[in-house]
């Protein structure tokens, strides 16, 4: 797109402006455009900035409230109508940009590829992309991201994205609170030989009773009988997860009706699709799934279970993700959970649900979209695996 002035610039009130249609998205970490001066005219009067809705199109961004920009007649940022010094002059051939950091709250100005400055974000509000020209022949084109961009936004958004980083890097932490996390979690879920060979291939020695503060986890209970449990679900063998259940922690299933019974249940059903044996699922169900027919909480589970004897190829079918291993892992989760909560030395029933460094994520999570609603709820949305991306990158460079 490129506009040019075709007026005589007999006052302040005639400037051509051109502000976009949408107001600079906000879903993001930065946001970014750029115009091209292909001709400064009489008196090199372009401009680019930011405005807000109910900017008058008639004077440059920057002269009125709630806007700012950027001139190249003087080289001075203009915002609420007031000028100060900010960087250098632009004319024909250059290429300027301006942009949003919703990380730091601020807006800049690059020339010719490089950052000229910053500002603090000062105006509330959606704002619009603007550019203007204001003396005769002013000729300017604008990039929204179509064509590739002078500058290079992408490894500004990195170095901003590892400024942010940095300040977690800064932070003191013990030097064995990574083996600590990573052993805990192996413990919560009982990976006793995974957690075995993690302590023989570190060069930590495993912690001992209250090393650090923290004391033994209390995921050590029931530890090999958790494995255990967990290797026969993993198995599809979930007759023997419930003898085993039985034998060891018969409080876990006797309420027959529990959270826990059902998901052995609906398990083992499946199991009997898996295998290909339709008439013993359609007996299992009747013995053991009918019970759980009036309670709306299994409603959604038991529906989509049963669903899958309607196909003829159950695992290719729109719920054949039952079959796959993520389920079965879905209900050794559950059934791990379920006997640490029996540990009678456990204060808080709950906190046996998420590992500690489950729960640190999820501590990570809440407090990126409370800074995000802090800043008005703009910047980059919060996903983990690009934060996990983002940090591994890091550490290549």
């Amino acid at each position: 797109m490129s506009v040019r002035y075709l007026g005589v610039n007999q006052h302040g009130h005639d400037v051509g402006v051109v502000q976009a249609n949408r107001p600079a998205p906000t879903r993001r970490a930065v946001y970014y455009f750029e115009m091209g001066v292909k001709n400064a005219g009489q008196k090199g009067q372009t401009s680019i900035g930011f405005t807000t809705e109910n900017f008058k199109m008639r004077r440059q961004p920057g002269w009125e409230s709630n806007s700012l920009g950027y001139h190249g007649d003087d080289g001075l940022l203009y915002r609420g109508g007031k000028s100060e010094s900010f960087g250098p002059k632009f004319t024909s051939g250059d290429t300027v940009g301006a942009g949003i950091n919703y990380f730091s709250q601020e807006l800049f100005f690059t020339k010719n590829g490089s950052l000229v400055g910053s500002v603090q974000k000062e105006i509330k509000g959606p704002l619009y992309p603007t550019i203007a020209v204001h003396s005769q022949d002013e000729e300017a084109t604008v990039n929204f991201g179509k064509e590739p961009f002078c500058f290079d936004i992408e490894g500004y958004i990195f170095k901003e994205k590892m400024k942010q980083q940095s300040v977690s890097d800064k932070l003191f932490l013990q030097t064995d609170i990574s083996h600590w996390i990573v052993r805990s979690y192996l413990l919560h879920y009982g990976y006793q030989d995974t957690l075995n060979s993690f302590d023989m291939a570190s060069e930590t020695d495993p912690p001992s009773n209250h090393q650090n503060g923290y004391g033994e986890p209390p995921e050590m209970y029931g530890l090999s009988h958790r494995k255990l449990l967990r290797q026969l679900i993993m198995n599809g063998d979930i007759d023997s997860a419930f003898k085993r259940l039985g034998e060891w922690y018969p409080q876990v299933i006797k309420d027959e009706t529990s959270v826990i019974c059902f998901l052995l249940h609906s398990q083992r059903f499946i199991e009997f699709i898996r295998a290909g044996q339709l008439e013993d699922a359609v007996k299992y169900a009747r013995s053991n799934l009918a019970n759980f027919l009036t309670h709306k909480a299994f409603d959604g589970l038991l529906k989509e279970s049963v669903t899958l004897l309607a196909y003829e190829k159950p695992a290719e079918s729109c719920i054949g993700y039952l079959l796959d291993s993520p389920q079965r892992e879905f209900v050794a989760d559950a059934v791990n959970a379920a006997v640490l909560s029996t540990n009678p030395s456990m204060k808080d029933p709950e906190s046996c649900l998420y590992s500690c460094l489950e729960k640190l994520l999820r501590q990570l999570t809440v407090c990126s979209f409370e800074r995000r609603a802090f800043n008005g709820d703009q910047g980059d949305a919060f996903l983990l695996h690009k934060e996990v991306q983002t940090c591994d990158r890091s550490r290549c460079s």
